[in-house]
């Protein structure tokens, strides 16, 4: 063993300890290793950049703006509505029909937006048929996971695959190459759900409590139950102070929902407006904090005004709505007053659903976690427009105008001439990227919604990575573990070294980003491949597809998202994603040796 390869080695076990410890964030370790390999004279310093010019960074970046184009214009909004209505109202029907439709979605966009999209509906649907949202969520979930191994862009893994087997020597896969074994496994996850779900499937309904509409929102958290009108008279310490200055939340733990002054209304108010004589306030909180608030700012408690109650249950300006954090969002692990959240989505916190708790007194100094619910207040206007944010997704539904049909039918076409250049046989790169390209110029997408649209972090993650396979290459670390798994495996059948590299691909998958696990088994397959005579290409693609076998805990971003609303524990993932994972293993590994080796 040389110098060289115990460097490389090293590099690994720090990579791996820093994955699974989470000491740092992961687009941080990744350019950490772009930064270390070059400076131990592994790889040039030309090699520690290619990966930012890379297809597969490149082919995610435009991924990531197309799927936000498409759903943006609301073409997605239009196919949610009808697959609904198509499910209907049997339990069955309704898990077949949603996983099939989601998991085809997530064939073509990343399957967290995938995921997201019909999260909304799912939960009025689990609440107007009274189905638990646990009996639905987790099969639509993983559906959603299964459907990434559709298609060559539909996750990260298979994206960079490509770029790894070019590094190897071998011819990359076309985009639909992998579109065999993903079907099997999508409609393998659907059947064991529709078989098995009344026994792996928990019968709990989460804390989440989804409004299909503003009355049913209202009187599920008992909304306009606790609010009151006070009045601002000439005599009151409030006169000539601004709204920020009071504390009012802080202090009281009270609500401003809406001031009005001559005949003007104002839904969650500006933290800076000024209160003045003759103002009237409703508040949203307890009678004793309200009473205590008129007692000491010289307030008058006024009767509640059926006209206010009915203009809020009317909801012709604003109205209540839940959001929910996502995974991986940048404002987790903050508090609101870190994010601003006022200022920065314009709207009024009133409850916190996190966990099992519900919060109503003053919650700004807790820190927001994936998953956590948000119940707030605001204009239409500025809630719709949290549904285009990357932080939160909104699971109120809020009547809205379509956009314009031009709009969709653009989104349309840059997408599907993207795909078709890319079948073609153009470059997946330049043909995903052109799409996206077309999308901006035609305005179904502005270019700074372009950028926003960008995970920048998993963008650097692929970029960092890229390096470590080619010095894993370079100095010979792969071959030599190659080597040591085939004295181990010397002699074994196929299906046994195909079967230890699934499960070992699906290991690594649950301890670190399943870029990661591809990126540092995908040189060693090939290797092992090429030892043992099989075609080291389908040892590549089945380590690319088990990095996607992320069912055991709720470690994939799309488990984490549906984790809260479906109330689901670790035991539950485990319970399910286990037969889950193993299915998912069996069935790979005998499509990979059927179309592979077995030929």
């Amino acid at each position: 063993m040389t110098t060289e390869i115990l460097l490389v080695f090293a590099v690994l076990a720090v990579t791996i300890v820093l994955f699974v410890t989470e000491k740092l964030r992961i687009d941080v370790i990744a350019l950490l290793i772009m930064v270390a390999l070059p400076w131990l004279g592994l790889i040039e310093p030309l090699e520690a950049l290619s990966g930012l010019s890379s297809n597969a960074v490149v082919s995610i970046i435009a991924v990531m703006i197309l799927g936000h184009g498409v759903d943006r214009s609301g073409i997605m909004g239009r196919l949610t509505a009808p697959v609904l209505g198509v499910a209907g109202e049997n339990e069955r029907r309704l898990k077949g029909v949603l996983s099939g439709t989601v998991g085809l979605v997530s064939g073509f966009m990343q399957n967290i937006g995938a995921a997201a999209l019909f999260l909304p509906g799912i939960m009025r649907v689990s609440k107007k048929q009274r189905i638990p949202a646990s009996r639905l969520l987790m099969p639509v979930g993983f559906a959603a996971i299964l459907g990434g191994t559709l298609t060559m862009i539909a996750s990260s893994p298979l994206i960079i695959l490509n770029d790894l087997l070019k590094q190897g020597g071998e011819s990359p896969f076309r985009l639909f190459s992998v579109t065999p074994i993903g079907t099997v496994l999508l409609v393998s996850g659907i059947t064991y759900f529709l078989v098995f779900g009344k026994w792996v499937l928990p019968e709990q309904t989460g804390e989440l409590e989804e409004g299909d509409t503003q009355e049913e929102l209202i009187r599920a958290w008992g909304l306009l139950s606790s609010m009151y009108c006070v009045s601002v008279p000439a005599e009151s310490d409030l006169n000539g102070k601004l709204l920020d200055e009071i504390s009012i939340w802080d202090d009281y733990n009270l609500h401003v929902i809406v001031m009005q002054e001559e005949g003007d209304i104002h839904y969650a108010p500006w933290r800076y407006t000024l209160i003045r004589e003759g103002q009237r306030m409703d508040l949203l909180g307890s009678k004793a904090d309200v009473e205590r608030f008129v007692r000491d700012k010289g307030l008058r408690l006024e009767e509640k005004r059926d006209s206010t109650l009915k203009e809020l249950e009317s909801g012709r300006a604003g109205g209540f709505a839940e959001v929910m954090v996502r995974p991986r969002a940048s404002i987790a692990n903050k508090t609101l007053r870190e994010i601003a959240l006022r200022r920065r989505y314009g709207v009024e916190p009133l409850l916190l659903v996190s966990g099992s708790s519900v919060e109503h007194h003053d919650f700004s100094d807790q820190k927001l976690k994936p998953g956590d619910t948000l119940v707030v207040f605001g204009y239409w206007h500025l809630l719709r427009a949290i549904k285009a944010d990357k932080d939160l997704v909104l699971l109120t539904h809020i009547e809205e105008h379509e956009e314009e049909t031009p709009k969709q039918v653009g989104a349309a076409l840059c997408f599907l001439g993207a795909i078709g250049l890319a079948i073609a046989g153009f470059p997946l790169s330049i043909s995903l990227l052109t799409g996206a390209i077309i999308m901006v110029l035609i305005r179904v997408v502005t270019m700074d919604e372009a950028y926003r649209a960008i995970d920048w972090r998993t963008v650097f993650l692929l970029a960092g990575l890229i390096p470590l396979g080619i010095a894993m290459e370079k100095t010979g670390a792969a071959a030599y573990v190659a080597d040591s798994m085939a004295g181990h495996l010397m002699q074994s059948h196929p299906l046994i070294l195909l079967t230890a590299v699934a499960a070992l691909a699906s290991l690594f998958s649950l301890f670190m980003s399943n870029v990661a696990a591809t990126v540092l088994l995908v040189p060693l397959a090939m290797m092992l491949g090429r030892a043992e005579g099989i075609d080291p290409r389908g040892l590549a693609l089945l380590v690319a597809v088990c990095a996607s076998n992320s069912f055991i805990l709720p470690t994939h971003q799309v488990n984490a998202l549906y984790m809260s609303p479906g109330g689901y524990h670790n035991r539950d993932y485990l319970r399910a994603g286990s037969i889950m994972s193993a299915l998912f293993i069996i069935v790979s590994v005998g499509m990979v040796y059927s179309f592979y080796l077995n030929g």
